[in-house]
């Protein structure tokens, strides 16, 4: 590829998140590369934007920044024009970070003075006001996300979230602006600016809005976002949609669905599949982070039941029992023991003939594409706001590719483990 010619240069603090900010891109005309991690190798062929997918969301701050800085000097290899920090629609993070050190770092990286932060994604219920979050019409703190369990958002006030993690001076881009337009933004911007802020979070009630404020940073070196924000870059390469972007090979395999999120969305879409009377297994957290052997016991229940349609296999449960997990093995652990034992029911499903695959939850899907060993895909058509089908040649796939759908837990109606296999009818 020649330098100069990657548009965009993306880099995803999880795999889920990565899918949805691709996703983003192809509907609104660019050729979309996602690489799970870091690749080793330089881009073969010609795209618009490429998204590196890390698992980098609720690591260790350090950890996140050598990361990212990795994707960055890969990207920049690449010619990348502009890079976006794509983190969560919910702003999941602490208040050591991870968002704060990252972007801050990458600002660094790239000589940039000022940069924007918005989460906002209104087509799925994420919209920011006076620079408070809401997750429909509830408060971030008011919406579940108060309980999760490892990055618990107890404040919907992002200016004060994000000031918390950053030494630079955080600030506010707000709706009255934004709807002023473009150079109204730029204008706030550079207000901003010169009173010494380096980071702003930015307003948007609408697409609208979002596309606005995509036009407003077309020549800012970086920007941190949900997905949402993409909708609004793509023109500013004179873009437009296209279908034919979208395509991808038949599906053809068996059926499964594995979820680890612990969500509300999740919690409800695990309930719809069951009281459909469709064939599910649960695994039991603490049984897991004691180490025995679930998964085998998963897969042993699911080899005679694949040949009859989608079966699901989840560690899904409420907020007290995931704490009572927690509480006895300690979080890191009994997370990474949970995602492990899923990951090798993933993988298990697809040497058994599974060739569409719904994974559920960021660090669960960040778990399940490493132990597949997918480390490129292709994005393919929507089945749900922000979550597309992927393809993926992979070794335990090998002859015809696996059909992938990685789902962040907070996504999707509650039929969406039932409809999202008719899509690739």
């Amino acid at each position: 590829m020649s330098a100069g010619a990657l548009k965009l240069g993306c880099i995803a603090d999880d795999f889920t998140g990565a899918t949805d900010l691709a996703n983003n891109l192809v509907r609104a005309g660019m050729r979309v590369l996602q690489a799970n991690g870091v690749p080793a190798q330089p881009l073969e062929g010609e795209v618009d934007a490429v998204v590196v997918a890390l698992k980098s969301r609720t690591i260790p701050a350090a950890d996140a920044v050598a990361q990212s800085l990795a994707a960055l000097r890969w990207l920049q290899a690449q010619g990348a024009g502009q890079v976006y920090f794509k983190i969560c629609s919910t702003f999941d993070s602490t208040p050591a970070g991870n968002i704060g050190p990252v972007t801050e770092a990458l600002m660094d990286a790239l000589g940039c003075g000022f940069t924007i932060a918005t989460p906002a994604f209104p087509d799925n219920g994420r919209t920011v006001v006076k620079g408070h979050l809401f997750v429909g019409d509830a408060l971030l703190n008011e919406s579940g996300m108060q309980n999760h369990p490892l990055t618990p958002m107890t404040d919907a006030n992002l200016v004060r979230v994000l000031q918390a993690q950053c030494p630079r001076r955080v600030g506010l881009i707000d709706h009255r602006v934004v709807a002023r337009g473009p150079q109204a933004i730029r204008d706030r911007m550079a207000e901003l600016r010169a009173q010494g802020v380096g980071i702003a979070i930015a307003d948007a009630l609408s697409n609208d809005d979002l596309l606005r404020l995509g036009a407003a940073v077309a020549g800012l070196p970086l920007v941190t976002a949900g997905s949402g924000l993409a909708i609004g870059l793509p023109a500013n390469h004179g873009l437009a949609p296209s279908g034919q972007a979208s395509a991808l090979p038949p599906a053809q395999g068996l059926q499964a669905v594995v979820s680890g999120s612990c969500s509300l969305a999740t919690q409800r879409q695990v309930a719809h599949f069951i009281a459909a009377g469709r064939p599910a297994f649960a695994v039991d957290p603490l049984r897991i982070a004691a180490g025995e052997d679930v998964a085998g016991e998963a897969l042993a229940w699911a080899a005679p039941c694949l040949p009859q349609g989608p079966v699901l296999v989840y560690s899904t449960a409420a907020a007290e029992q995931v704490r009572a997990v927690q509480s006895r093995f300690g979080t890191a652990q009994a997370g990474e023991r949970i995602e492990g034992a899923l990951a090798a029911v993933a993988r298990g499903l697809v040497e058994r003939g599974v060739g569409q695959l719904v994974v559920a939850g960021g660090e669960t899907s960040g778990a399940c594409v490493q132990a597949l060993g997918v480390a490129q895909m292709r994005i393919g058509p929507q089945i749900d706001t922000g979550v597309p089908w992927c393809h993926a040649w992979t070794g335990a796939a090998r002859d015809t590719g696996l059909h992938l759908a990685l789902k962040s837990g907070n996504f999707g109606g509650e039929d969406f483990f039932s409809r999202a296999f008719q899509g690739l009818r």
